[in-house]
């Protein structure tokens, strides 16, 4: 099955190009599939590509020593990651799994750096991406300190919910493909606790649970409660 272009000009690696130097930068990017569950790259392991996502989900995460994780992040169609190493080589700072099935395209950074000489404005794109990202982990770090876990688990909900939510007529439905102890980690919290959350939230009518996804039925409210 073909790669929708359309989906893959999302990323920030091709939100400057024409139609033509898009194309003919796809022309110079690896075709990747990757099943659930499958670990695309290890914390620790040197890299030197960047990924963009055309199909599925994947997490990134970190581990402690004793075996705890953290989940910074899930991503899907038309997002990148791994573009740190492109700028800065060296291991990895996190691990990438497979979440679903998925499909990607990777640039490794022999032959992207003679790109962005040749197309500066991409560059631009990228550090513009870098800058986001920094200013995630800004926003990440104050939330750990000053929001309490409900306001947490109301932000990532709201979060998810603009990337991968689709509007019906009961709501907002959300297919985030996280299981609960997943969505505790990526709030930094116990399963204990942010199932306590939610069930707070469907209990007040703000959402409804199903499975890996969440329907949320009163989107004010609940943005009002992650800030």
């Amino acid at each position: 099955m073909p790669i929708d272009q359309e989906v893959i000009r999302k990323a920030p690696l091709f939100t400057a190009l024409d139609d033509a130097a898009a194309i003919s930068l796809l022309a110079n990017m690896d075709s990747v599939k990757i099943a659930k569950g499958s670990v695309l790259f290890a914390e620790g392991a040197e890299g030197d590509h960047l990924y963009v996502i055309a199909e599925g989900k994947l997490k990134l995460g970190t581990s402690s020593g004793d075996g705890r994780e953290n989940l910074l992040s899930i991503l899907g169609p038309g997002e990148m990651f791994g573009e740190l190493s492109l700028f800065d080589p060296g291991p990895r700072t996190s691990t990438a799994t497979a979440v679903t099935d998925a499909k990607l395209l990777s640039l490794g950074q022999e032959r992207l750096i003679p790109w962005l000489a040749q197309n500066p404005q991409v560059a631009l794109q990228l550090l513009a991406r870098l800058a986001q990202r920094l200013r995630r982990t800004n926003e990440a770090v104050g939330d750990l300190v000053f929001s309490d876990v409900p306001g947490r688990v109301a932000k990532a909900l709201i979060d998810l919910g603009e990337r991968f939510g689709k509007q019906s007529d009961e709501g907002l439905f959300v297919h985030h493909d996280l299981t609960q102890e997943e969505l505790a980690q990526l709030v930094g919290a116990s399963r204990e606790t942010v199932n306590k959350a939610l069930a707070d939230f469907a209990g007040r009518g703000w959402l409804k649970l199903d499975g890996r996804a969440v329907l949320i039925t009163d989107l004010d409210r609940l943005t009002k409660r992650g800030k």
